[in-house]
């Protein structure tokens, strides 16, 4: 039987205050009760009641599918929202925030629910660094303590502990039968960590004189990332490439020169992490971190960020490609290993299962961790929960990370879902079950540009949304691309460096007070509709080993299409989009293989198959869904 006491205290408390006569003007978004897209005023203590309650009457019939439909949530941004009307996102203390907390993300959950979501992923929660923080609020990727959280996720009217609040959601997320998976970050810290005063030696440390390199800066007397000679570069690259590990290419000595000793004494002074060399004259800090792979990527420098020492020997006590990421043979040998911090880490997941009854995580750059520990980690939590499960942020869809104990991993889809070659390329890949491991299907996530930014249509994201859900992947909404947001969340990947100007921290919902546009036109409705669709017509599960796709074959190479056939129903399905902004007339799908008819099943139309053939006429970016008959 589900635990539901937190979220129990959480409805006294609001039915306490329910009488009390609430000062401001309080709206939100229609669409959190699944309304218009308009705001609306309401109670927030009559709104938040009515959505627990909700949640509790709520009959949910969890059956035991392979099939994840996601919702990626930054709790912090995506229920964040202008309430009191002024035009400021405020984070206020001993009222109801502007910015986002778990109990808006609790009253969210029943709109999430009816997108046909099982599975609630969040970025990371956890307590948030102050030195350095980029934007008005900080990275939730600059750990503080991996093992606490943020207490800007909190609302204070509740006067109850954000452990208390959290394990509140975690019970709501239950109760809707869905899953709840986290995302942490294992290889590195804010540079103000907590950790930094009782374990020094599991931090890289320079000289407190060296100043950092600005952006476009190539001096190699200042702190920034390692710079090579376009033939070191090349060099690297075609190591790496070879999986050739040993005697790799360090950085220039003067970088090298740059790190220093653990230090002596450590001490937190006005906020930032200082120590002091056993010479007692020295004083060191904590240097921040940067992209890590290519060695010439062009992402801003993380100032708010360090990496961990994973692995500690004199001739590599530096950070650069191969000591966080391509660890050289040398270094990366048992005895080098900092065994006591491997074991921290190890201890975080099994503590969040233990505690707030999470289904999964997504591993921050997992890949880049070393194998014994990322082995250990998998290890140590399905010890607690033999059904625990993992995913991989990894842009790569391989078997290495099957074996490697995930059960997913982002893919590349974020990159290429615009491109209709590339679209019928991944359909022809699912065709031939060459795909080992389930990846997501999406667009965009946090770190890439908005799919309505790259195409502003809301038929685009349609199609985007309708191909994902019939493909044998893990259907994955980024919070915000139901609305057509187009402001990204992070400049993280695959942006221009122009792009990156025109969006620093504290226009981008990553690190500052930013909104969705709530009250934007969007696509739910449709999402909806075509769920049931799905529902209707296909009833054995998306296994990516097992599910028959089969591309189609078109006239024209802006359509995107496939053949889906549900084994238990033996109902086959047609899904085909235009992928461009332009008409087209008398699109041709051949080779039909028998179909004697088939139905639209949105107009419920039927259209003859004339010499193993049938013309369809398309919109910019429209999608199309038809039922074969033979």
């Amino acid at each position: 039987m589900l635990q539901t006491q937190s979220l129990e205290l959480i409805l006294q408390k609001l039915k306490k205050n329910k009488s009390r006569k609430y000062k401001q003007k309080f709206l939100i978004p229609g669409l959190w009760l699944n309304q218009s897209n308009v705001s609306i005023e309401v109670n927030p203590y009559e709104f938040f009641i009515d959505s627990i309650e909700k949640i509790k009457s709520t009959i949910v019939n969890k059956k035991n599918s392979k099939e994840k439909r996601i919702y990626n949530m930054f709790v912090r941004l995506t229920t964040a929202f202008d309430h009191s009307c002024d035009n400021k996102i405020e984070n206020f203390e001993g009222e109801f925030k502007d910015t986002g907390t778990f109990l808006k993300a609790i009253s969210i959950l029943p709109y999430i629910h009816s997108l046909g979501v099982n599975t609630i992923y969040l970025l990371p929660i956890t307590s948030i660094g102050e030195d350095a923080k980029k934007g008005t609020l900080g990275s939730p990727y600059a750990i503080k303590n991996p093992y606490k959280l943020d207490d800007n996720l909190s609302e204070p009217m509740l006067e109850m502990s954000i452990e208390d609040e959290f394990k509140a959601f975690s019970e709501a997320v239950h109760l809707l039968g869905m899953e709840l998976v986290c995302e942490f970050v294992f290889r590195t810290a804010s540079i103000d960590s907590d950790l930094t005063l009782e374990h020094p030696d599991w931090f890289y440390w320079i000289n407190s004189r060296i100043k950092d390199r600005e952006n476009g800066d190539t001096s190699e007397s200042k702190y920034g990332p390692p710079i090579y000679l376009k033939k070191e570069l090349e060099a690297i690259k075609k190591k790496v490439e070879l999986s050739d590990f040993s005697n790799s290419i360090q950085p220039h000595e003067q970088f090298r020169r740059m790190f220093t000793e653990t230090p002596k004494k450590v001490a937190r002074v006005d906020g930032k992490i200082m120590g002091l060399l056993s010479d007692k004259k020295t004083e060191v800090r904590i240097p921040g971190a940067f992209a890590d792979w290519p060695p010439d990527d062009n992402q801003p420098a993380w100032s708010d960020v360090t990496y961990l020492k994973l692995f500690d020997k004199n001739d590599f006590n530096y950070i650069a490609y191969n000591t966080i990421r391509m660890y050289d043979t040398e270094l990366s040998k048992d005895v080098n290993a900092v065994k006591n911090l491997w074991n921290y880490i190890s201890g975080i997941i099994p503590y969040y299962i233990k505690n707030y009854h999470i289904d999964g995580v997504m591993i921050d750059m997992g890949h880049a961790l070393p194998t014994r520990l990322r082995k250990q980690i998998v290890s140590e939590a399905q010890q607690v929960n033999e059904k625990f499960y993992f995913w991989e942020e990894n842009f790569s869809v391989s078997s290495s990370s099957l074996h490697e104990g995930y059960s997913a991993v982002v893919g590349y889809l974020p990159f290429d879902a615009n491109n209709p070659y590339k679209m019928r390329e991944l359909i022809r890949k699912f065709s031939k079950k060459e795909f080992p491991i389930n990846f997501f299907g999406t667009g965009e996530n946090h770190n890439t540009p908005r799919c309505y930014s790259r195409i502003s249509s809301l038929e685009f994201l349609k199609s985007l949304y309708c191909i994902n859900l019939f493909l044998p992947n893990y259907t994955f909404i980024h919070s915000g691309f139901e609305i057509a947001e187009a402001n990204p969340v992070n400049t993280g990947l695959d942006f221009t460096s122009e792009q990156i100007t025109e969006f620093p921290p504290e226009k981008l919902g990553l690190f500052s007070n930013i909104s969705f546009n709530w009250n934007n036109t969007n696509i739910v409705d449709y999402i909806q509709s075509v769920n049931q669709l799905k529902s209707k017509f296909i009833i054995d599960d998306d296994d990516i080993h097992d599910t028959d796709v089969q591309l189609i074959d078109v006239n024209d190479n802006r359509l995107v299409g496939f053949f889906r056939r549900d084994k238990i129903s033996m109902t086959e399905i047609l899904i085909i989009s235009n992928f461009s902004n332009d008409n087209i007339f008398q699109a041709e799908v051949l080779n039909m293989g028998g179909v004697s008819k088939v139905e639209n099943l949105v107009t419920n139309i039927t259209s003859d198959v004339v010499n193993d053939a049938i013309k369809i006429d398309f919109e910019p970016y429209q999608v199309k869904i038809y039922k074969l008959h033979y």
